[in-house]
């Protein structure tokens, strides 16, 4: 019985020990095979970077390589605007084709190279300063097509679009708040004494109406957009001084909006209305004390601040007559300021085919572009200038009749003009 024991205690110790061996061989297999794959893998990522940097010395040899550049933009001739540039055409022809001197011309240049001027890169030269504005300003002062744009100075259609665009907006952003607002000390007093001085009316800091900027019919609301005299259109409000500088400007309602509405609905009469639009300087009238005015058309609301002429009847004094006439003379250089626009920048005059989102700026930078023009005394034509329709829409402007301060200092300003 012992030997049987031993024997099976023997056979047990040679089984664990083959068990072992087999364990141990398999050890040395996995970790045979591991090497291996990490020798592969060595060897694969080795040859993986010889052949990266093979690829980027081929790269760098085929860059450094001169080779004919294939065509990348069509070859159109710069010839005409380089003439154009050197001043060899004249001054007249600039000033009758640009609607401007050439000193206006750089100045204008030179205030607006900061926000237009593009980066110089290694492929070509960009397109210069001078050479954006030319191209803005003959398509606003001729609203020529891009196409035409394209072939006269030597660029592509999308390029002058985009030139357009850009130049527009750069001026509507950062010169619109230098050349248009409303003065203070001693310009407004420059202004209410021009008044006086030119066109007889005391008290007078600006003259006030609205015109339509005829516009491509919109994708939406386009029956908000057709106005009374049958075409779409978006309205400007626009507040000059005697000279006809703009002074301020709302832009963008839709064309069948009354004038009243518009006015009602800017920053000009929310700044009246709170008080902050003019100082409180008063003249006695009378008795009255009569503040700075805005002269309007009879479409405004009569109010102690805006005056407009009174209603025309058989009851009609002839005091309130003479009071009409004078209110009307010196209203009259709003209208006219309308024309000389519209006569510099025949953009205003045809329908703007551009996105309805892109109309204001263009017609701001128009607005900009008058003021610098009247600033620096270029001439505009007569042939230039267009009439602008007078008539206003009348009836209820949508507030209530005039409030008894504003008959006061109407009254009392006609008397002023009658003793006069």
């Amino acid at each position: 019985m012992a030997k049987v024991y031993v024997s099976i205690c023997i056979l047990w110790k040679a089984l664990i020990q083959r068990r072992r061996a087999l364990q141990v061989e398999r050890e040395r297999r996995r970790l045979k095979r591991a090497t291996a794959y990490k020798r592969r893998r060595r060897e694969f990522e080795r040859q993986l970077r010889t052949r990266r940097r093979m690829l980027i010395a081929t790269l760098m040899i085929t860059c450094t390589t001169v080779h004919p550049r294939a065509q990348w933009c069509k070859p159109r001739s710069r010839h005409w605007w380089q003439t154009v540039r050197n001043g060899s055409l004249g001054e007249e022809w600039w000033r009758q084709n640009f609607r401007m001197k050439q000193e206006t011309f750089g100045f204008l240049c030179e205030q607006l190279r900061p926000y237009v001027q593009k980066q110089r890169t290694r492929l070509r030269e960009p397109i210069s300063v001078e050479e954006r504005v030319a191209v803005t300003i003959w398509k606003l002062a001729t609203c020529v097509e891009y196409r035409t744009l394209s072939a006269l100075f030597g660029l592509g259609r999308s390029t002058v679009g985009s030139i357009v665009l850009e130049t527009c907006y750069a001026i509507a952003k950062y010169l619109l708040p230098q050349y248009v607002s409303i003065p203070q000390e001693e310009k407004l007093k420059e202004t209410v004494n021009g008044f006086e001085g030119c066109w007889g009316f005391p008290q007078a800091a600006g003259a006030i109406d609205g015109t339509h900027i005829p516009i491509i019919r919109p994708d939406n609301s386009a029956s908000d957009y057709y106005n009374r005299k049958g075409y779409y259109s978006i309205i400007m409000q626009g507040l000059v001084d005697f000279r006809g500088h703009f002074l301020d400007v709302n832009i963008g309602w839709p064309g069948k909006v009354h004038d009243a509405r518009v006015f009602l609905n800017s920053n000009l009469y929310q700044k009246a209305t709170a008080g902050t639009l003019f100082p409180a300087w008063t003249r006695n009238m009378f008795g009255v004390q009569v503040p700075l005015v805005i002269l309007g058309d009879p479409a405004y609301p009569s109010l102690p601040w805006l005056i407009k002429p009174f209603r025309e009847n058989e009851h009609t004094s002839k005091e309130q007559k003479h009071f009409n006439y004078c209110q009307s003379r010196a209203r009259m250089v709003v209208e006219n300021t309308f024309g000389r626009l519209k006569g510099r920048w025949r953009c205003l005059l045809k329908r703007l085919d551009l996105k309805l989102e892109n109309v204001g700026n263009v017609v701001a930078a128009c607005v900009v572009l008058h003021n610098l023009c009247e600033m620096f005394g270029d001439h505009c034509s007569e042939e230039w200038t267009i009439q602008e329709d007078a008539s206003a829409a009348c009836g209820q402007s949508g507030v209530s009749a005039a409030s008894r301060d504003s008959d006061r200092i109407r009254c009392a300003i006609m008397s002023h003009l009658t003793q006069e």
